[in-house]
C-alpha cells in the first residue's frame, strides 16, 4: 500500500464526507459524543489564555454534553461549538476542519476513525461533500443551528 494514499484528495473528501454524515448521524438521534481532535488546526473565539493552550497535547479531547452539544453545528467543511475551558470556565467558540477530527466516540466507543493529515478545507473537496449531503432535503433539517 502507498504511505500517501491517505492524503490523496479523493481519500480526503471520503473521509470529510464520513465524518461529516456520521455527526449528522449523532445529531438526528441526539446523542451525545466526543472528539479527538489535532490542536494545530483549532481555532478559538476568543484565544484561550496561554496557561490552558499550553496544557493541550498534540491532540486533546472534547466531550460534547449539555450546552457543549446544544451549540456544536456542521458547516461547509467546519465542525464548531461552543465549550467552556480551565478552572474558571473560559468561554469559547471553538471551530475546526472537519479533517482535524481523528476519532468520534459515543461513550469508549470509536466509530469513526481518519488517519488523513488535515488541512484547511479548500473549495472544490469539501464543499462539495457538504452541498452533496445538503441536496437531499431531509438532511438539511439535521444541521444543527447555533441558538441566540
Amino acid at each position: 500500500m502507498q504511505a500517501d494514499l491517505f492524503q490523496m484528495s479523493a481519500y480526503q473528501e471520503l473521509i470529510s464526507s464520513h465524518l461529516s454524515r456520521t455527526i449528522l448521524f449523532l445529531f438526528e438521534n441526539n446523542q451525545e459524543f466526543s472528539l479527538a481532535c489535532e490542536t494545530r488546526f483549532i481555532h478559538f473565539e476568543p484565544e484561550l489564555p496561554r496557561e490552558i493552550m499550553e496544557s493541550f497535547g498534540e491532540s486533546v479531547l472534547f466531550i460534547l454534553t449539555g450546552y457543549t452539544y446544544e451549540t456544536a453545528k456542521l458547516d461547509e467543511g467546519y465542525f464548531s461549538f461552543e465549550a467552556g475551558f480551565g478552572d474558571e470556565n473560559f468561554g469559547s467558540l471553538v471551530t475546526m476542519p472537519l479533517l482535524a477530527i481523528k476519532q468520534i466516540f459515543v461513550r469508549e466507543y470509536p466509530i469513526a476513525i481518519n488517519v488523513s493529515e488535515a488541512t484547511e478545507p479548500s473549495d472544490t473537496g469539501s464543499s462539495k461533500s457538504m452541498e452533496a449531503l445538503l441536496k437531499n432535503p431531509e438532511n438539511k433539517k439535521l444541521l444543527k443551528k447555533k441558538k441566540p
